[in-house]
């Protein structure tokens, strides 16, 4: 006899609204909290830097590789990093270097070959020097891979008049949303310049300012950038200098002033903890980068060194053991419940 009812019930619920985390992908619960920092303070964001290639300090899996993008979204990051450039024939291609030698089997630049030239070029891992079935990828199929998975932050190599053509990839995807298009900024000349090519680029993406500590120390000016772009976050370049001894301080990028600013405009501090190709050990994160945190095995005086200091984003060439200290340390959340 309650059969009826039980029917009528479950008629009654199939026509309720889904909670907007099963309706959508990952992507929807990762992009709340980038726009909301403010509510998500607590929470530690970390960018798979050159799309995930290393774990314990050993590069295991080709860089801007299918393989190591996989890797990462299978870790659960929020973001991977691509970085692009421009075949012969005008075509967006994910590679970080100008020249093939250092992550392909081939020779040369990469602007001097066509795409079905760099479909010949196998990517290695560096290091080891095997060479992979992965051969060099547009950017349309990089993005592919992560649909609805994960946020990518694109390297843009080209300058800043490239941004619209980089949107329009994702934007012929259906992705412009899961987009997220950077350059560096470090005076009012720079500020309208990139200015004018976002604004090239239409609506619906995702623009970062990068802002590096070498060129920019004052939050006013920092303050003036974000509400240009009413952005959700700042990429914050912490350069180690000269310095010899590790900084108990995480600069003018990260100071009191700097957070304060960073609350008031509701936007996230990130922070590079990765090292730089050509450049001694520890140049980023104050000399408090991948290294100390892996292989000399302080990540407390890395990621939780910075988590400390405002950071909400870490981009890493150590996923795995930021995420990893992170979440034993209670400063990541759980995906899936409410805040």
């Amino acid at each position: 006899m309650r059969r009826p009812f039980i029917v009528m019930l479950l008629c009654l619920l199939a026509t309720l609204p889904m909670p907007a985390a099963a309706q959508q992908g990952r992507t929807s619960q990762i992009l709340d909290r980038f726009e909301n920092a403010n509510r998500w303070r607590d929470h530690v964001m970390v960018v798979a830097h050159r799309g995930g290639w290393k774990e314990n300090g050993i590069i295991r899996w080709a860089e801007n590789s299918r393989a190591g993008m996989r890797y990462a979204i299978g870790l659960g990051v929020e973001m991977v990093e691509l970085d692009v450039r421009m075949s012969s024939d005008g075509k967006y291609v994910v590679m970080h270097d100008n020249g093939l030698e250092r992550t392909t089997d081939c020779t040369g630049e990469v602007f001097a070959r066509t795409v079905a030239e760099l479909k010949t070029c196998h990517l290695k891992v560096e290091g080891s020097g095997e060479v992979t079935d992965e051969t060099v990828p547009t950017l349309a199929e990089m993005l592919e891979v992560t649909k609805g998975q994960v946020l990518v932050n694109i390297d843009n190599k080209l300058g800043p008049d490239h941004i619209a053509g980089m949107v329009a990839v994702a934007r012929g995807l259906g992705m412009e949303g899961e987009v997220v298009l950077k350059e560096n900024i470090f005076s009012a000349a720079r500020l309208a310049a990139v200015e004018a090519a976002v604004a090239d680029a239409g609506p619906g993406f995702r623009f970062m300012p990068i802002i590096a500590d070498d060129a920019v120390e004052d939050p006013r000016f920092v303050e003036t950038v974000t509400r240009t772009f009413a952005a959700d976050m700042v990429e914050m370049v912490a350069w180690r200098g000269e310095r010899r001894l590790l900084p108990s301080e995480g600069g003018a990028l990260f100071s009191a002033r700097m957070r304060a600013v960073a609350a008031r405009g509701d936007w996230h501090l990130w922070v590079n903890t990765y090292p730089i190709v050509n450049l001694p050990s520890g140049f980023t994160g104050r000399g408090r980068g991948d290294e100390l945190a892996v292989q000399a095995g302080f990540p407390e005086e890395v990621f939780g060194f910075w988590a400390e200091r405002g950071a909400t984003v870490i981009q890493t060439d150590e996923p795995k053991a930021a995420i990893e200290w992170l979440e034993q340390n209670g400063m990541r959340q759980p995906y899936g419940l409410t805040n």
